[in-house]
């Protein structure tokens, strides 16, 4: 029995060979999957924000949930799966070398919802955590 015309699917399943939905010159199985796999850790808050919208993009909510911060962290995570997420631009970093224990990360995120085109701003603050870094919250405007 075919679905109706406007039942939302989940995102199709993204190749290793398919570019990162991250933006990145880079296949998503040489960048974000290493991640996503627990094959290698975001050395950076923009790595770390740069896989975490990619994890939105392929629908892994068990990474979205490691990667952020225990006080924040939602008990679950629901995506839409009318929701294509369409692009990703980086505004600014500060912070999050080697050195730092913060940093932050401002972004747009493009996409799609129902055929409507949108975005999602935010200035995101990131924390190490046990070594690791991991999203806090979106810093207040202003």
């Amino acid at each position: 029995m075919p679905k109706p015309k406007n039942t939302p699917r989940r995102p199709a399943p993204v190749t290793p060979a398919a570019p990162c939905p991250c933006g990145r010159a880079a296949t998503y199985g040489d960048c974000c999957a290493a991640f996503h796999q627990g094959r290698a850790t975001a050395p950076t808050p923009e790595r770390l924000m740069r896989s975490r919208y990619s994890a939105f993009a392929v629908g892994d909510t068990g990474y979205l949930l490691r990667t952020w911060h225990p006080t924040t962290r939602p008990a679950g995570l629901d995506l839409d799966p009318a929701q294509r997420w369409t692009g990703l631009e980086i505004l600014g970093t500060s912070g999050g070398s080697a050195f730092h224990t913060e940093g932050a990360v401002e972004f747009r995120a493009h996409y799609t919802l129902h055929g409507h085109a949108d975005s999602q701003y935010e200035h995101s603050c990131f924390v190490r955590e046990d070594g690791r870094w991991v999203y806090l919250d979106a810093m207040p405007p202003g």
